[in-house]
Parts: structure tokens; C-alpha cells; sequence
């Protein structure tokens, strides 16, 4: 069974930075792609960034391109979210989830594996 957990919040001033961690397990991960998304208070959970595992291939969404940056660890089976340059709209509750295969797709639900979510506030 697939466990995904992400650690790493916290609040922090605009143009800070945070790093946010997936912690995989329950299954080799070689042939999967590993999303982040987001969800604001009372709005939809809408897709940051993913990762393809294999071989480290990334796609970020407009919003965050220049800011953010993803990396892997394959020994720990963990995927990393640097964030940079924080502004008050990247506020929200950050999750990873994961898909089989190579085929990286920005819809919540070709994911599964959620974990609880680590916050993320960034003030003004």
C-alpha cells in the first residue's frame, strides 16, 4: 500500500523560502510520477509541480516556474519541493500524490496516495 507523507511547512514572510518533502513508501517508485498540488482555503486542490521518477524529468505550472524547483532522493524515496520567492497567493495546504507510469497529467484525480498535507502560510 502506497503512504505518501509531506513535512516541511511553515509561515513565512513573502519572498522567503520553504522546503517541502514527500516521504514515499509501501512500493518501488521507478516507473511512477510524483505531483505536488495545492489547495487555498475553500477553493479546489489545483496541481504545482511533478516530477517523473525514473529519471527526474520535471513540469511546473506557469505560476511557479523560475520559483520552484523539484528534486528526488531515490535512497530515501523522497521528492523535494524548493520554494523560492514566496508570495502570499502560494498560501494553501501542500500535498503529493502519486501515478503509475510516465504520463505527467495536472488532474487531482490520476493521483492517489495522499497524505495529510503539510500548510503552508506566507504573509505580506
Amino acid at each position: 500500500q502506497v503512504q505518501l507523507v509531506e513535512s516541511g511547512g511553515g509561515l513565512v514572510q513573502a519572498g522567503g523560502s520553504l522546503m517541502l518533502s514527500c516521504a514515499a513508501s509501501g512500493r518501488s517508485f521507478s516507473n511512477h510520477v510524483m505531483g505536488w498540488f495545492r489547495q487555498p482555503p475553500g477553493k479546489e486542490r489545483d496541481f504545482v509541480a511533478a516530477i517523473r521518477w525514473s529519471e527526474g524529468s520535471t513540469y511546473y505550472v506557469d505560476s511557479v516556474k523560475g520559483r520552484f524547483t523539484l528534486s528526488r532522493d531515490n535512497g530515501r524515496n523522497t521528492v523535494y519541493l524548493q520554494m523560492n520567492s514566496l508570495k502570499p497567493e502560494d498560501t494553501a495546504v501542500y500535498y503529493c500524490g502519486v501515478r503509475p507510469g510516465r504520463a505527467i497529467t495536472t488532474s487531482p484525480r490520476d493521483y492517489a496516495g495522499w497524505g495529510p498535507g503539510t500548510q503552508v502560510t506566507v504573509s505580506s
